[in-house]
């Protein structure tokens, strides 16, 4: 998992965001293969051929980075553990552990410790979202039913 916990510098800021604009202008619509030509350190130019979706994915880390956000990238089977899982839904590590006792959210135990999948957490999250707009839609309603002007 790689993880910058440090906000980007203004240097930074301002490179990330050229950069995105940069690769934004030249990448294929449709290509599924980027090729791109990169200069080392001792001069020589090197092909180098990148997946379409590695260079999108390039592109938002830029686009974050020039918004001054720091990024964290997950791959989508990594396991994390419990405060990982607690930080990325935004609560404290014991009220996550209640959620993994109460078995909404399966996990699996490496000695000690629980290991909980990324693509469980993420599902978790999006039911948790669902919920809250089908209830922010009710409590809408409600309010357009009482007339209280909302």
């Amino acid at each position: 998992m790689l993880n910058v916990q440090s906000l980007p510098s203004a240097e930074e800021i301002a490179l990330a965001k050229l950069s995105s604009q940069e690769l934004s202008a030249v990448l294929e619509a449709n290509g599924d293969v980027q090729n791109f030509s990169v200069v080392g350190k001792d001069g020589e130019t090197h092909s180098v051929q990148l997946p379409a979706s590695a260079v999108k994915l390039m592109i938002e880390v830029l686009t974050q980075l020039g918004q001054g956000n720091s990024v964290n990238i997950t791959p989508i089977h990594a396991e994390l553990t419990t405060q990982e899982a607690a930080d990325m839904l935004n609560m404290s590590r014991p009220t996550f552990i209640k959620l993994l006792d109460s078995g909404d959210l399966p996990y699996a135990r490496t000695g000690n410790r629980r290991k909980v999948a990324f693509v469980d957490v993420m599902q978790y999250k999006r039911q948790l979202d669902e919920q809250r707009l089908a209830t922010l839609d009710e409590l809408s309603a409600l309010d357009q039913e009482l007339n209280l002007g909302y």
